[in-house]
């Protein structure tokens, strides 16, 4: 038997669906915040102008030893984001010809926080030992009483954990407008950053460039249906039929898009890290959409 290769694994929208259930005022600012990101993309227009410089907070949580990431680690991370929002990756010259003119810098910079929410000084890395072996998309990770540790702050930083996931689950992240003490985003421990303990094909950091576009409010391209009526709200996406996973080779026609097929090397498809290398125009607008509302506290 050949050995099965591991596949990309969100839990992003299983984390949203069960929001929109048990918190009552999500589905109205999510509803608030498309409303707004339509009028963005109808009219073209711009309202924050410059870079945004995004405090992060790493809270490491870990049983084992091998588990509790370097620093060297973290910061990898970040650098793999800075150049991913930037659009500065070098593999964004694989972009194929027909899209080049879409990849666009996100207009996003991150950095480790340099001040905790008292004011003191930080290293932006908090580590947490755990009795826990792995956690799920229930947002344990974000709670001592459940093995965790609570998030800073989710309106002046962003909280990523960093742990063992169970399932296959790679990381989730939670959209804009969902409750403040489980803001942020959870990555796989061995799927964060761009060195030390990362796997292939997980092992560029893209997992958590893929769920950092979440928590700025970007769907997955294919919609998240099983047929060809799903929508990522973004007209420069082709429309898709479903994820693609591992490397796909261009073009990959489904749903009618021909002849160009799937934008799968989007940061919101499900492909291996090393496929992935764009966000588009319209994807932007989104982000800065959110930026410019429900996260409009967050950054400089």
């Amino acid at each position: 038997m050949p050995k099965k290769l591991p596949r990309r694994m969100c839990g992003t929208m299983s984390v949203h669906l069960r929001l929109l259930e048990t918190d009552p005022g999500f589905r109205q600012r999510q509803m608030t915040l498309e409303h707004a990101t339509m009028q963005r993309l109808m009219l073209a227009a711009e309202a924050r102008v410059g870079i945004t410089t995004i405090p992060v907070v790493v809270h490491v949580v870990y049983n084992a030893a091998s588990e509790n990431i370097s620093t060297t680690q973290i910061k990898s991370q970040i650098a793999v984001l800075n150049r991913d929002y930037r659009a500065t990756n070098t593999d964004k010259s694989k972009v194929p010809g027909v899209w080049n003119g879409l990849a666009a810098d996100a207009r996003v910079q991150f950095a480790l926080a340099k001040k905790d929410p008292k004011g003191n000084s930080t290293t932006g890395i908090t580590r947490t030992k755990t009795k826990r072996t792995s956690f799920g998309d229930d947002d344990s990770v974000k709670s001592a009483s459940t093995g965790g540790v609570a998030a800073w702050p989710t309106d002046r930083y962003l909280n990523i954990w960093v742990c063992t996931l169970g399932g296959g689950l790679l990381g989730y992240a939670q959209f804009p407008g969902g409750p403040k003490k489980t803001d942020g985003v959870v990555i796989l421990n061995t799927a964060f950053g761009s060195t030390g303990t990362v796997k292939a094909p997980f092992n560029l950091g893209r997992t958590t460039t893929h769920e950092v576009g979440h928590w700025l409010n970007l769907r997955h391209i294919w919609g998240d249906t099983e047929d060809c009526s799903g929508s990522d709200f973004v007209a420069d996406t082709p429309n898709a039929a479903g994820p693609n996973f591992h490397k796909p080779k261009f073009p990959h026609v489904s749903c009618g898009n021909g002849p160009n097929g799937d934008m799968f090397m989007n940061y919101m498809d499900y492909v291996d890290d090393d496929s992935m290398f764009m966000f588009t125009t319209q994807q932007v607008a989104r982000m800065q959409t959110a930026l410019d509302g429900a996260r409009s506290k967050i950054g400089t």
